[in-house]
């Protein structure tokens, strides 16, 4: 299963998208959260960075709600099992989501990281570079009393 280090995650911090993305994915005004998020992990599948420009060697996802699904396990966050100390952290309106069948609805306010050693790692958007945040923290990434925070185990 991929996963990323403690030291790999610090790494990234603070860093902006174009010296994470070798293929000239870097316009500020896109959202880059799932794009990071699938650099950092190795994660090629689906609607990748590459098929936005054409350039690089190879394109990661940028689309949050294509890696919900390849997650082996999701979850509320309130119930991640204890063992999963490093996974994905999603935070969306509950509503976009439906656990059962491991699908999340392509609606703007969504926003996902990587949670490791009690942080969560993610692009953003408003600061254009990787930040690192609690869990309590990124949860607050949007307004509203249906926002949930959620766990996925990193797709393989």
């Amino acid at each position: 299963m991929p996963t990323i280090t403690l030291a790999q995650l610090q790494k990234f911090e603070g860093k902006r998208i174009d010296a994470i993305c070798d293929c000239a994915y870097h316009n500020n005004a896109e959202n880059h959260c799932a794009h990071f998020v699938s650099h950092a992990l190795g994660l090629h599948f689906g609607f990748t960075c590459k098929n936005m420009t054409g350039k690089g060697a190879k394109g990661a996802n940028i689309r949050v709600h294509e890696i919900f699904p390849r997650c082996r396990q999701v979850g509320k966050w309130s119930d991640r099992p204890v063992h999963l100390t490093v996974c994905l952290a999603f935070v969306t309106s509950e509503k976009n989501v439906n656990l059962a069948t491991k699908q999340m609805v392509n609606f703007p306010k969504k926003h996902i990281g990587i949670y490791n050693s009690g942080s969560i790692w993610h692009y953003s958007n408003t600061a254009d570079k990787v930040v690192k945040q609690s869990p309590e923290q990124f949860a607050r990434h949007y307004a509203g009393s249906d926002i949930g925070l959620f766990y996925g185990e990193i797709p393989t």
